[in-house]
């Protein structure tokens, strides 16, 4: 648990999920980070009662990447309000399939979640009970059979990547929900949070954390040389 720390002090704690981590307890039943978290901070702090952790925002099980806990209810409190006001950049890399796009490109589509396959279904224009999704996306590589792009997210909906890079014709790898030829070997898809960046919320400090991408695939190596 140790080595996927990248950031703690007493107000949070930054972790960078590997791929199939939960981030938080669903109908599976697997073992989440935020269990495993509570577990390991009481061991290791030789905390008698029970440890405060609060999720502050997910990412999807097939993904990698940063996720905020908090370790108090104010820094809590606080995080989530700035989730909501837009006030923590998120930044993504996602490897994609090689097509012709635009070098850089902001996306605006509107996202409906399909509760039944737990997918989101994308819209061209304002439709009733779908969402408006906005990211902007830059290529920063080429790698023989994909694109390396990096990703600046404006809203966090549903899917929201996996589904606007699909509908422009460039799915994820190894995301067969949408459109992928073929799933990876351990299940995940080459989406990583890799950056985040927001001012502290007790210290009011800056902070920005990076995220070190996945070292067992193969592509993912090919983007760091």
């Amino acid at each position: 648990m140790e080595e996927q720390i990248v950031y703690e002090d007493n107000h949070l704690l930054v972790i960078n999920k590997k791929v199939g981590q939960l981030v938080q307890g669903d109908k599976t039943g697997d073992e989440s980070l935020l269990e495993l978290i509570k577990n390991f901070i009481k061991k290791r702090d030789g905390k008698p009662g029970n440890v405060f952790l609060g999720l502050v925002h997910r990412i999807d099980r097939p993904t990698s990447g940063l996720v905020i806990y908090a370790k108090t209810s104010k820094a809590l409190s606080r995080l989530t309000q700035m989730v909501k006001n837009r006030e923590i950049k998120k930044t993504y890399w996602a490897v994609v399939t090689k097509e012709m796009i635009p070098q850089s490109q902001r996306l605006t589509h509107f996202l409906k979640k399909n509760e039944k396959n737990n997918k989101a279904i994308v819209f061209p224009k304002a439709t009733d009970g779908a969402k408006e999704a906005i990211l902007t996306y830059h290529v920063i590589k080429n790698l023989d059979n994909y694109l390396l792009l990096e990703i600046d997210l404006e809203t966090g909906r549903h899917h929201q990547i996996r589904a606007q890079l699909s509908k422009i014709g460039v799915p994820i790898k190894g995301d067969l929900k949408y459109g992928a030829a073929r799933s990876n070997p351990d299940g995940g898809i080459n989406l990583h949070a890799r950056k985040l960046e927001f001012i502290h919320p007790v210290t009011k400090e800056k902070v920005e954390i990076t995220a070190p991408i996945p070292q067992n695939d193969a592509v993912w190596k090919a983007c760091e040389e």
